[in-house]
C-alpha cells in the first residue's frame, strides 16, 4: 500500500504512485531487463537476507541487512571498483562488533553502530567527520572505530558533520562546523577534528538531528510540554533553512503560529537547505531553499519562515501516523508506509542507487515484523 508525493520541478505536490494493495512479502528486486549486470546480482543476494535499511550520501550507498551485516559502494569505499557492493561491516577489525545495528550516511562517510553501542565510520575524514585529526587518516576504505557507548547516530546526506548520543542523553558532535551547524557556540572553530559535548541543549528526549549543508535541526520530545515535540536549530540563515532570519549558533527553537497547542509535530527531514515538517493533524510545513521547487509550493521563492503547503488529497489521511517524509538534495518526498507491512519500494530503491538526490528509505518486513 503506497502513496508518494513527489515535490520539485516547480510543481505543486503531485501523486507518482498510488497501489491500492498491502504488500507483505520480502522485497524481492525487480529490473526493467533480463540481463542482469554484476551489481544487480549482487543487490538481489543482499536482498536475501531481509533488507533493513538503506541510506544514500552524496558519494555512497549502503545496506543495512537482518543479519546485522552492511553492504556498501561509493569511490570512498571500494576505490578500485566504486559500483561493486563489499561487505563493510566484515572488515572491523574486532569479530565481536561485526554485527550491526544500525547505519547512517553522512555526505562522504558511512557511520556504523554495532550491536555493543560502538560506532565506526568509513569514507572520507577531510571534514574531521570521522574524528581523527588528517595526520592520522584522510580517507579509509575500512570502518575505524570512533566512539564507544552510544545509543544513536546522527548526520545528513548532504553533510560532513555528525551527531553521537550516549545512553544517558549526552551528546557530542564533530566535523564541518563552518556554518555553525554543530551547535556548539560561536567561539568553536570551523572544523572539530575531536569530540565535543554539546551544552545548553534543550531539556527532554532527543528523537532525531538532521544536517544539511549549511544548517542543522533538532527535535526534542517533553512529555510535561504541550506541544511535546518541538524543533531546534542552528547554523546559516542564508536560505533560511533555520526556520529563522538570522544565525544561530546554538540550537534554538523554531517558533512559527502552524505549531499549534494541540498539534504535534509527526515528522521533519531536512535536505541540502530546506527542511520539510508533517504535523498529527496533517499540516505539511515547509521553508529554506526552493529554487528546484522543493517546497512544494509550486514556485522557486525561498521561504523565510514555516509556511504551510497545500496537499492533493490523500487516500489515506485518516492514519497519519504512517506519512513519512524525506528530503533529498533537492526534492521531497511524502509517502505513506506503515511500519507493520513491508511497503513495495523495489522499483524507486533501484532509483535511489542511480540517483543521488533521492533520500534515505528504511522498512521492515512482515517477518521482521512478527519476529
Amino acid at each position: 500500500m503506497n502513496e508518494i508525493l513527489f515535490f520539485g520541478e516547480n510543481e505543486k505536490p503531485k501523486l507518482i504512485k498510488n497501489e491500492p494493495d498491502i504488500i507483505t512479502k520480502s522485497i524481492q528486486f525487480q529490473f526493467e531487463n533480463e540481463n542482469e549486470n554484476e551489481n544487480e546480482k549482487q543487490i538481489k543476494q543482499i536482498s536475501s537476507e531481509n533488507i533493513q535499511k538503506v541510506v544514500a550520501g552524496a558519494w555512497n550507498e549502503a545496506i543495512l541487512t537482518s543479519k546485522g551485516n552492511v553492504f556498501a559502494k561509493g569511490e570512498n569505499i571500494n576505490s578500485k571498483n566504486p559500483k561493486e557492493f563489499i561487505n563493510i561491516s566484515s572488515l572491523i577489525e574486532d569479530p565481536n562488533d561485526r554485527i550491526i545495528e544500525d547505519i547512517v550516511s553522512g555526505a562522504y562517510s558511512i557511520y556504523l553502530l554495532t550491536s555493543n553501542q560502538n560506532v565506526y565510520g568509513i569514507g572520507s575524514n577531510r571534514r574531521y567527520q570521522l574524528c581523527y585529526d588528517l595526520g592520522t587518516y584522510t580517507e579509509t576504505e575500512k570502518p575505524i572505530l570512533m566512539i564507544k557507548n552510544v545509543s544513536k547516530i546522527f548526520s545528513g546526506i548532504i553533510s560532513s558533520s555528525v551527531f553521537l548520543l550516549s545512553p544517558n542523553q549526552e551528546l557530542f558532535g564533530c566535523g564541518n562546523n563552518q556554518f555553525g551547524q554543530l551547535g556548539l557556540g560561536r567561539t568553536r572553530k570551523d572544523i572539530i577534528p575531536r569530540l565535543l559535548q554539546l551544552q545548553n541543549i534543550p531539556k527532554g528526549k532527543i528523537i532525531d538531528i538532521q544536517s544539511g549543508l549549511t544548517h542543522s535541526i533538532m527535535m526534542i520530545e517533553n512529555e510535561n510540554q504541550n506541544p511535546k515535540r518541538k524543533l531546534y536549530s542552528c547554523g546559516l540563515y542564508r536560505y533560511n533553512g533555520l526556520g529563522r532570519n538570522e544565525n544561530a549558533y546554538e540550537f534554538t527553537e523554531i517558533k512559527s503560529s502552524l505549531f499549534e497547542n494541540d498539534d504535534n509535530i509527526l515528522d521533519f527531514s531536512v535536505g541540502n537547505e530546506h527542511t520539510l515538517i508533517l504535523t498529527t493533524k496533517g499540516k505539511l510545513i515547509s521553508f529554506g531553499r526552493n529554487d528546484y521547487g522543493q517546497l512544494g509550493t509550486g514556485d522557486t521563492k525561498h521561504q523565510s519562515i514555516p509556511i504551510q503547503i497545500e496537499l492533493p488529497k490523500l487516500r489515506f489521511n485518516e492514519d497519519i501516523s504512517n506519512y513519512h517524509i524525506s528530503c533529498g538534495f533537492n526534492n521531497s518526498f511524502l509517502y505513506y508506509s506503515p511500519i507493520s507491512f513491508f511497503s513495495n519500494l523495489e522499483e524507486d530503491l533501484i532509483k535511489l542507487f542511480e540517483r543521488k538526490e533521492f533520500c534515505n528509505v528504511s522498512f521492515k518486513t512482515k517477518n521482521e515484523r512478527n519476529n
